[in-house]
């Protein structure tokens, strides 16, 4: 009898181990320093579902829908266009749109939040003060959705 019990308990903290491990949200590191960023910073409102699942899958849910598109272009517009450009051709700021990245790990959607939210060399600054964690999500759609570079060097469509 006390095996009987120990057994089913053993198996249900294992359950237990395995929804938690799974349900673990992913690390963000800074671009520059590794160290993990300190999310405390965020502006509020961007605590979305959305956001939640960002963090729990590293993918952005909002690729490829026309609408969140739609409103990371006008987020773009008025917050990132005078540095890389209306097109994210590149100005005073690095191309968006082609397959070279300043920081390699922003092929992935983690890599690119990481520099929106936390920053990185040069003038770009973090952004968490301009733009809630959400809205780098829409931000980060629209870049996705003009990229003009090779299918196979974009992490975010595998």
């Amino acid at each position: 009898m006390k095996l009987k019990t120990f057994v089913k308990g053993a198996a249900i903290s294992l359950a237990v181990a395995a929804v938690s491990s799974a349900q673990a949200d992913i690390t963000l590191r800074h671009a520059l320093t590794g160290e993990t960023l300190d999310m405390s910073f965020a502006k509020k409102g961007g605590n979305t579902d959305k956001f939640k699942q960002f963090m729990q899958t590293g993918k952005n849910p909002y690729n490829g829908d026309a609408e969140a598109v739609k409103k990371g272009e006008s987020l773009y517009m008025t917050g990132c266009s005078g540095c890389h450009g209306h097109e994210a051709e590149g100005k005073l700021g690095p191309g968006l749109a082609d397959d070279y990245w300043t920081y390699p790990r922003n092929a992935s959607d983690v890599g690119l939040f990481e520099v929106l939210f936390g920053g990185a060399n040069g003038m770009m600054g973090p952004q968490y003060v301009a733009f809630n964690t959400d809205e780098m999500l829409h931000i980060m759609a629209f870049i996705r959705h003009i990229y003009k570079g090779d299918p196979k060097k974009a992490e975010w469509l595998k």
